[in-house]
């Protein structure tokens, strides 16, 4: 059911029915890759602090978190396929639940973003087609030039789809109060959506329904574990991160986001389009939260550089329902409270954001 325009007294700080779940406040933690993963690629102790402190939001959404070894793309980000790493993440869950929060795990295959170095047994990435992104993959020994990854074969993907069920199902286990599934930035199931990476001839690809369909099963599969009003989807509509590009992004995403429609879903997560390094394709339209709530019939989160005004400003519009705060959230771990009283912000250490200990990670001052 569409979502009514909200009225101008909504704020960041206004409480919102999410499905099952009412929220204290629309501030939202957005899943950020921290790298910071420890023995088994779980999460442990340093991990579930750092999401305690953020645990005020009203919603902590997770760094996304591989749902196979076939899906890994960066150095020590966690995963959600083995019980080491479920047992992990329920350290998280316990954590922030007692302090009374909500936390969604974000599941990832990062598909052709990655390298043989982070494979098993150095095998080449998959991918739609076989097609390389520029730049280089980090991995443990630095930066190396991406491969061209290997094109899925059709038998392959039903194995792909079993694996975000498989996340799904330990994402359960461990505690979470939902999911969300990463069909953003240039990962797997964005590959499959835009017509620069996805040249298929079969099933999967050409026709809007074809490059679609990989996303519709993939959130079949996990709705069918946690139940629609549990499960978020992130989509980029603008980005070019990891060399995205579409030839009609109205169109391939317009289709998506319709077709979402009718799993009624907990919410759709947009990165905005303003995002350094994630903007506008020359001769693009911005797609925002504006443009897709004419077509989206659900809640709507929104994330990518807003602060208190701008967030706000985003609620009272009736744009966006919840918004999604990053950086100021790595140096904030009391956004929500800041937010409240007006009070200044830590700045955020860029060099802190990837990898490394409690620097940067869990050591930014509270009020």
């Amino acid at each position: 059911m569409q979502q009514p325009i909200k009225p101008m007294s909504d704020t960041l700080l206004s409480p919102f029915k999410l499905g099952r779940y009412t929220l204290p406040n629309r501030i939202v933690l957005a899943p950020l890759t921290r790298n910071r993963a420890g023995v088994g690629l779980a999460p442990n102790d340093l991990n579930a602090l750092y999401y305690e402190q953020r645990a005020t939001a009203g919603l902590l959404i997770t760094e996304a978190s591989q749902v196979s070894p076939q899906g890994m793309g960066y150095p020590n980000t966690p995963g959600i396929y083995s019980a080491e790493q479920v047992a992990g993440w329920r350290l998280v869950t316990d954590t922030v639940h007692a302090k009374g929060g909500k936390i969604f795990l974000q599941l990832w295959h990062v598909g052709r973003i990655s390298h043989p170095d982070l494979q098993p047994n150095g095998e080449i990435p998959v991918a739609p087609s076989a097609i390389a992104p520029e730049g280089e993959a980090a991995t443990y020994t630095g930066m190396q030039p991406f491969v061209t990854p290997r094109a899925l074969d059709l038998s392959e993907i039903p194995q792909i789809i079993e694996q975000y069920r498989l996340g799904a199902k330990n994402a359960l286990e461990a505690g979470f109060d939902g999911v969300e599934i990463h069909a953003a930035n240039g990962y797997l199931l964005d590959q499959f959506l835009q017509d620069n990476t996805n040249h298929r001839d079969d099933i999967y690809g050409g026709s809007l329904e074809n490059r679609a369909r990989l996303l519709m099963e993939v959130t079949e599969a996990v709705v069918e574990v946690w139940g629609s009003d549990r499960v978020g989807i992130r989509l980029s509509p603008s980005g070019t991160f990891n060399s995205m590009y579409d030839s009609n992004r109205v169109a391939i995403f317009g289709y998506a986001v319709k077709e979402l429609n009718r799993f009624n879903l907990a919410y759709l997560h947009l990165v905005a389009p303003r995002v350094e390094g994630f903007g506008t394709a020359e001769g693009q339209p911005e797609l925002g939260a504006e443009f897709f709530r004419q077509i989206y019939n659900g809640t709507i989160m929104t994330a990518g550089g807003y602060n208190l005004e701008t967030g706000n400003a985003a609620i009272a519009s009736g744009s966006a329902d919840l918004v999604a705060f990053g950086r100021l959230y790595i140096a904030n771990p009391d956004l929500v409270e800041r937010f409240a009283t007006n009070a200044s912000l830590n700045t955020p250490d860029r060099n802190t954001f990837y990898g490394g200990d409690e620097k940067g990670y869990t050591d930014y001052p509270s009020l």
